[in-house]
């Protein structure tokens, strides 16, 4: 099963994709301004475009578990990409994404010799949608 995953955020949100077999995660694209005509519509144009069965919307919750602001502007996020999509949306906890992303990406950087490192955002997407698939139970 594909999976498309989103990091949310109101400036930059990162998108990342599974296989077609959902095994395997990696960074698609960040997009600019979801909140916003535009920015939501490059966003469903993708989602399009890749043909997911899912869609996996990272929630913020505090380090309490508890659904604090962020939480709550994502919430209100998928609820309008909701009215825009046919596909399956459901929510993860992504504690911890960004921070591990960050990590990678930064260990990433000596190693690469041209073109511009990955995106944070993207890589949070990836990383929670890697969680998303170990967690999934073999079809």
């Amino acid at each position: 099963m594909k999976v498309l995953a989103i990091d949310y955020g109101s400036a930059r949100t990162g998108v990342a994709v599974s296989d077609p077999g959902g095994t395997l995660a990696r960074p698609l694209v960040v997009v600019d301004h979801v909140d916003r005509k535009a920015g939501l519509a490059e966003l469903c144009a993708i989602i399009e475009a890749e043909q997911p069965e899912l869609i996996v919307v990272g929630m913020p919750y505090t380090l309490r578990g508890e659904i604090g602001a962020q939480a709550q502007e994502t919430e209100q996020f998928v609820a309008r990409l909701t009215k825009r999509c046919r596909i399956p949306i459901q929510t993860a906890d992504e504690r911890y994404t960004t921070t591990i992303a960050r990590a990678r990406v930064e260990e990433a950087r000596p190693r690469r010799s041209r073109g511009r490192p990955t995106s944070d955002d993207a890589q949070a997407a990836t990383v929670l949608l890697q969680e998303v698939l170990d967690r999934r139970e073999p079809v």
